[in-house]
C-alpha cells in the first residue's frame, strides 16, 4: 500500500472517507502543483467537483491556462475515485488518457467527476463475468455556468478481480523467469 492509501484508510474512520479524499488531494503535493482545488466529495465519493482559478502559476503565453495545468487537475481522479468506490477486491489502473481543447480558457474552470450507482453495479457485473475491463471516463472541463467547454478529456480505465490481477501477474512473471 502506498502512503497515501495508508492515510486515507487511517484517516477514514476518524472524519470520513469522502472528507480524507478532499483534503488529501488538497494537501498533497503533486495535486497542489496542479493549482486546481477539490471543492466538493460526496459522502458516497460518487460525485467529485474540481476548480481551477486561472492564476499567474498557470498562465502561459497566451494568457490562458496552461493545457498541462488542465490535464493534471482531472488526471488522478476518475481512477482514485473509482478505487475508493469499489473497495479491495479490485485493481483499478490509468491505462490511457486524452485531451482534447475545445476553446482557450481565460476565466477559472471547473470539472464534475461523477459515477451513478447503475454505472457501478454494470462495472461489478462486467468484471464479475469478464475478470478485466476497460471503461472510457470522459470528463469535461467547463466555466462557472457549465456552458462552456474548455476542453475535454477521455481516460481510459482498467478494472480487474484482484485474485485475477494476482494470478495474470504471476504468469506473466513465471513466463519471463530463466529456464534451467
Amino acid at each position: 500500500m502506498s502512503f497515501y492509501s495508508n492515510l486515507a484508510d487511517y484517516g477514514s474512520r476518524f472524519i470520513g472517507k469522502h472528507k480524507i479524499f478532499k483534503h488529501g488531494f488538497n494537501l498533497s503535493p503533486m495535486y497542489r502543483r496542479s493549482t486546481a482545488k477539490i471543492k466538493s466529495v460526496s459522502t458516497d465519493l460518487k460525485k467529485v467537483t474540481v476548480k481551477l482559478p486561472i492564476s499567474y502559476k498557470n498562465r502561459n503565453y497566451v494568457n490562458s491556462i496552461f493545457g498541462g495545468s488542465l490535464f493534471s487537475a482531472v488526471d488522478p481522479i476518475p481512477m482514485v475515485q473509482l478505487i475508493n468506490i469499489l473497495g479491495d477486491d479490485f485493481v483499478v489502473w490509468d491505462k490511457s488518457a486524452e485531451i482534447s481543447f475545445k476553446r482557450p480558457a481565460k476565466e477559472d474552470v471547473y470539472a464534475d467527476f461523477e459515477y451513478s450507482s447503475e454505472e457501478i453495479e454494470i462495472i461489478k457485473s462486467r468484471v464479475q463475468q469478464e475478470a478485466e475491463i476497460d471503461i472510457v471516463k470522459t470528463t469535461f472541463l467547463m466555466n462557472a455556468e457549465r456552458n462552456t467547454i474548455f476542453c475535454e478529456v477521455k481516460k481510459t480505465i482498467y478494472i480487474a478481480d484482484k485474485e485475477h490481477y494476482k494470478r495474470k501477474r504471476a504468469l506473466a512473471k513465471a513466463k519471463k523467469a530463466p529456464v534451467k
